[in-house]
């Protein structure tokens, strides 16, 4: 709901509001955001307005600078404002650098007028966020720059029931001259400080996500990626919280990008402890020169608040993303279980071992089988291949379009992998047109080529290139008949040169726009067609892709304990529904570490389920238990992809080894209790969930998985009549058929118990065993089902 009232904007969600003003000079004066004031409908008074603003009773001394003569206590440097200029005596960073006609970067943005309507406003090159007249409201606010005949618009959309706001800017000029943009973020929001800590999710390849903390302290600092996509370095959403935040409890705002490119996010603590955020395109090698009557749009920045901890901001963004951000027709729909064939074959395959390879998935319950890289002319290895299109006939002698066939008659869905974006220099597209590669040009012509991964980027502002793309693509979609494409990217940009842009400085931003441009020619028409986007894992795991891909790949690091991290940093800002997550052979591939069967699986079920190992050299017991795994996670699928996800607080950890995650389904719970590096002696470990009905009952009960006798190694002569080799035939025999259950716990207890506690039974402490001891050990995990009152 928006509503203007003696120059307030008001714009409240379900659980939060937003308020600023315009001043006597025209300035918008951010008064206050969070937690809401009064019920849906009820007018704030002007004192009430009044007392939460920011004071200006006292004239500052020193440097400071004054924006008028007519008021010596109005000075933008010490207010909280909506958007800043520069050249006006506020010292911050100004989420805009423009080269204003008559050679000035003076910019001072002032209202001019408003409009508020229902529904969303569209955008016209860029994804944005979707809802319908009764699901969100817009307001658009008109700033002009008198002396210079340039407008600015604040385009601002509440989507209640998310309690999410987006913001976006449109820089339109009206002046005869030429302005250049250097920077123009999304956003600026000032706030009062309120002892911040900024987090942060950052990494690299195959260590994506994970959590930074650090407080807030003078000056600014910088969330910034430069790599032409998103990145994997540092992901574009970013948290404020007041200290002492925990998951269940305290104020924290949330900040992200509808955007796929070069991204900028900043928070700034100045000297008058005010702080000021905001976030956008990257100014990162950026210009951009508007002509007469042109104008130029930023991507939407999205904004949250809770007061219930990080839960509570978590499940204000997953209900955006879920619900405003992927695609209509992919909203609440169950994501496929799915088999990858990238792991356990690489590029060495042919036919048949694709087909045995897909008659067991079907046999243990899979639903979708991807065709990963390797199926294309001369694609034997990574050095060649990228750009092409046509089927290898080697590996496929009657064609992909009969291999297809074959899967679907098997009763799975097919999919199957491109890298559309990039191109080998061995490639017969490269030997063709070598213009449609990016590579330094003019006087830069000494410069060699810069490759990654033995390849160069396409170049997506040149109209035959992407015409290229959107024509082989979608050729060989619609021969195969695939519902499912795994898009790939798997370098960095480096050389950022077209001959179809006017300046380097669109680069960046034109490379995104013709990008999406693809992914709408290709998918639009297609919307049957599940997309998961990849690059190089999770390179580009953004709400700008989210758009175009109900779901991402999460990281190339198949490992649980590393995905504890990553998946656990990524759920701060996404739904478990759009990770994609998968089972791999261990030692894994990323880190040599042996991990159990069933961790692999505990963490994976927490997102969009896949397995990417050779099911052929998997032992019968093995195979059951991922049969019985896949029945397990289509039971409770929908609760896994779109219950309420929370990360539990470990109640005592000396260690720090613990971890604990649920989703609340419609009618059950299910949670997850991971530990890293078993402690000799591990203390006791409680399962504590919250939000229950206390007067009700409730019945928890552990999962039912193997333990293989093989872990045991040497120990098993303590538990035999006779001495055996625990390497011996024998051992291995048994090992391969038979696995025992781990320790199955069942409780019957009240709601206001479970928010108490359940002490859950012993682990294993370095002697005797029974079927009442937890054997976990490193990496060991289990899963809990809460069912509805008994």
């Amino acid at each position: 709901m928006i509503t203007f009232n003696d120059s307030v904007f008001r714009l409240q969600t379900e659980n939060t509001d937003y308020i600023f003003r315009i001043t006597k000079f025209g300035h918008l004066e951010h008064v206050y955001y969070g937690a809401k004031l009064t019920p849906e409908k009820e007018l704030l008074s002007a004192s009430d307005v009044e007392a939460l603003a920011p004071k200006r009773t006292a004239q500052a001394g020193g440097s400071i600078v004054n924006y008028s003569k007519e008021d010596p206590l109005y000075c933008l440097d010490t207010m909280c404002l909506e958007w800043s200029g520069i050249g006006k005596g506020d010292y911050r960073f100004s989420p805009s650098e423009i080269k204003m006609p008559g050679d000035t970067f003076t910019s001072d943005f002032v209202y001019e007028s408003y409009s508020i309507k229902d529904g969303n406003i569209p955008m016209k090159e860029l994804p944005s966020a979707k809802g319908k007249e009764e699901e969100c409201s817009s307001l658009e606010i008109n700033l002009i720059d008198k002396a210079c005949d340039v407008k600015l618009s604040l385009i601002y959309t509440v989507y209640e029931k998310a309690n999410c706001i987006t913001r976006r800017v449109v820089l339109l000029n009206e002046n005869p001259q030429d302005i250049v943009i250097r920077r123009l973020l999304s956003m600026s929001m000032d706030k009062p400080n309120m002892g911040f800590n900024l987090i942060t999710f950052d990494g690299d390849w195959a260590r994506e996500a994970h959590r930074h903390d650090r407080p807030l302290q003078p000056g600014v600092f910088v969330n910034e990626s430069r790599t032409g996509a998103s990145s994997n370095k540092h992901n574009p959403g970013f948290l404020l919280c007041e200290n002492g935040t925990s998951q269940c409890h305290g104020r924290v705002y949330g900040f992200n990008l509808v955007y796929s490119g070069n991204h900028f996010g900043f928070a700034e603590l100045n000297s008058h402890e005010l702080v000021r955020v905001g976030i956008g395109i990257s100014p990162h090698c950026f210009e951009w020169t508007l002509k007469n009557g042109e104008s130029f749009e930023t991507p939407e920045a999205v904004i949250t608040f809770s007061d219930n901890g990080f839960n509570g901001l978590s499940r204000n963004f997953h209900s955006f993303v879920n619900n405003h951000i992927v695609p209509l027709q992919w909203q609440d729909k169950d994501r496929p279980v799915l088999y990858n064939s990238w792991e356990p074959c690489f590029f060495k395959f042919n036919q048949r071992k694709l087909t045995s390879l897909a008659r067991l998935s079907k046999k243990m319950g899979m639903e979708l089988f991807v065709l990963d890289d390797g199926w294309f002319e001369g694609r034997d290895n990574d050095m060649a291949g990228l750009g092409d299109y046509g089927v290898n006939r080697k590996k496929f002698p009657r064609g992909l379009s009969r291999f297809a066939r074959k899967v679907r008659k098997m009763g799975l869905e097919f999919g199957i992998w491109f890298e559309p974006e990039m191109i080998n220099e061995n490639s017969n597209l490269f030997r063709n047109h070598p213009e449609y590669a990016v590579r330094q040009q003019g006087c830069h012509n000494g410069y060699q080529s810069s490759l990654g991964r033995n390849q160069l980027v396409l170049d997506l502002c040149n109209p035959s290139v992407r015409d290229y793309i959107v024509d082989s693509v979608g050729k060989i979609l619609d021969e195969t008949q695939a519902s499912y494409v795994k898009w790939d990217m798997n370098r960095h940009i480096s050389e950022f040169y077209s001959e179809h842009i006017t300046s380097a400085g669109e680069f960046f931003h034109r490379y995104i726009l013709g990008l999406y441009d693809i992914l709408k020619r290709i998918f639009e028409p297609r919307p049957h067609i599940l997309l998961e986007s990849c690059s190089s894992g999770g390179n580009r795991f953004d709400l700008g892709m989210l758009c175009f891909s109900p779901q991402i790949w999460t990281s190339d690091c198949t490992d649980p304990v590393v995905r504890l991290n990553i998946q656990g940093g990524l759920s701060y800002l996404y739904p478990q529904s759009t990770m994609g997550a998968h089972v791999s052979d261990a030692p894994h591939q990323q880190t040599l570490r042996d991990t159990p069967l069933s961790t692999r699986y505990n963490v994976a079920c927490f997102g969009s389920l896949g397995y990417e190992l050779d099911l052929r050299f998997l032992s019968p017991a093995e195979k059951r238990e991922i049969k019985e795994q896949v029945t397990f996670y289509k039971k409770h699928r929908k609760t896994f992809q779109y219950g309420t996800f929370e990360r539990q607080p470990v109640v005592s950890s000396r260690l720090k080894n613990k971890t604990y995650w649920l989703c609340r389904g419609k009618d059950e719970i299910v949670a997850g209790f991971f530990q890293t590096q078993a402690g000799v002696g591990e203390e006791p470990d409680v399962l504590r969930i919250s939000g229950l009905e206390s007067e009700k009952t409730y019945r928890v009960t552990t999962k039912p998985q193997k333990l293989y006798i093989k872990r045991f190694g040497g120990l098993v002569k303590h538990l035999l009549p006779i001495t055996l080799d625990p390497n011996g035939f024998i051992l291995r025999t048994v090992n391969r058929h038979y696995s025992l259950t781990d320790c199955v716990e069942t409780y019957e207890c009240r709601g206001s118990t479970l928010a108490a506690g359940i002490n859950l039974n012993t682990q294993f402490m370095g002697s005797y065993y029974n079927d009442k001891t937890r054997l976990l050990g490193d990496y060991g995990s289990s899963l809990y089902t809460v069912s509805n009152p008994c």
